[in-house]
């Protein structure tokens, strides 16, 4: 009684704040074609996550697919945000900006071209130089995937127009 008493209390709080586990992503399309760059990181891990948490399917040919997918363009910028006194650099902001289109298996535009763009500001030292070059690594890396879950999200509301026949 004593060890179950915590337990049950921590899970009464944990279902009061809502918490939820992400449930299976429930994209409006059987078969999806991922159109990108040889390579591209981004398109690697749409296509993972698609894979494990949906049931669409991605494939390897646009002609099977229902909706195609079309990595428009992928950038990675580093700009000066501040200078200290001296003239050097304290401060960069990272921008990661992906845009992208979805087209239907006739070549229709389903989504016209949309940009996901993120930002995230990093502190600069050049004492640290290592650490800093491995955080701006990271921040990259987070934003690459938080516009992965942006991206899904997206196309979990997209609607497909009937097919004529």
């Amino acid at each position: 009684m004593k060890k179950t008493l915590p337990l049950l209390i921590f899970i009464m709080l944990l279902a009061a704040c809502g918490f939820q586990l992400r449930s299976e992503a429930n994209l409006p399309f059987n078969t999806l074609y991922v159109q990108a760059p040889a390579g591209s990181q981004f398109a690697n891990q749409f296509r993972r996550v698609v894979s494990s948490g949906s049931s669409t399917r991605i494939i390897d040919n646009a002609k099977g697919a229902e909706a195609t997918l079309i990595l428009v363009s992928e950038r990675r910028e580093k700009n000066i945000l501040s200078l200290s006194g001296t003239g050097r650099v304290s401060e960069y902001q990272l921008r990661y900006i992906m845009s992208y289109r979805v087209i239907d298996v006739n070549a229709v535009e389903i989504i016209p071209v949309t940009e996901i763009a993120l930002r995230r500001d990093l502190s600069y030292s050049d004492a640290e130089l290592l650490s800093k070059e491995a955080e701006d690594a990271l921040l990259f890396r987070d934003m690459q995937n938080d516009a992965v879950q942006q991206l899904l999200r997206r196309l979990q509301l997209t609607k497909l127009t009937p097919q004529k026949t």
